[in-house]
């Protein structure tokens, strides 16, 4: 039987289903936010921002419950063959992406928040999310447009560097990186 909880040699369900998730929302978030803007039709536009945004907070939620899994939870230690550098940079990396991908809906946040437009944030049409305490104005929409679209184009540049250093352990090296982080643990490992 497969475990929640990591091992030392394996990651365990509840940290693989939030990984996959978080990365299939961060991906398509990303796909859903450059399609909505350059779509004619103006309605269409509207449904998808609102579509946008409640995927935006999702993921807000997703993430800072997979920080504090990660918290309580050790991660396997990477294998013995990878080199001194990597074991140094890694966790670096694995920070960027989660401070990415907790900044990214932020800033979106702040976008809606400061917008002159006032147009309610509704989540999956559930709830009505209260705006940020910061101040409406054309400058500061500006500014915060112009964080997210950076943010996002940053994060999803890691997100493609993440991708490309598993596939170089699965393919190249051939160790445990990547499967352990589609197979769970047994608990018994």
């Amino acid at each position: 039987m497969e475990s929640i909880t990591n091992t030392p040699t394996r990651y365990g369900w509840a940290m693989i289903a939030l990984h996959w998730l978080i990365g299939i929302i961060f991906i398509g978030q990303f796909v859903l936010g450059v399609v909505m803007v350059r779509i004619e039709s103006q309605r269409t536009s509207f449904e998808l921002i609102q579509l946008h945004k409640s995927f935006g907070f999702l993921l807000l939620g997703l993430i800072i419950l997979r920080i504090a899994w990660r918290l309580g939870n050790a991660a396997p230690p990477l294998p013995a063959a990878v080199g001194t550098l990597e074991r140094k940079t890694a966790p670096l990396a694995h920070f960027a992406l989660y401070a990415f991908q907790i900044a990214l809906p932020l800033s979106g946040w702040a976008l809606v928040s400061v917008s002159t437009l006032e147009i309610p944030t509704m989540p999956f049409n559930l709830f009505v999310m209260p705006n940020l305490p910061l101040a409406e104005s054309d400058a500061s929409e500006s500014f915060w447009a112009s964080a997210h679209w950076y943010l996002a184009y940053a994060g999803i540049a890691l997100v493609a560097l993440h991708i490309a250093a598993a596939l170089r352990h699965h393919f190249l090296l051939r160790d445990m990186v990547l499967t352990r982080m589609i197979t769970p643990s047994s608990g018994r490992e």
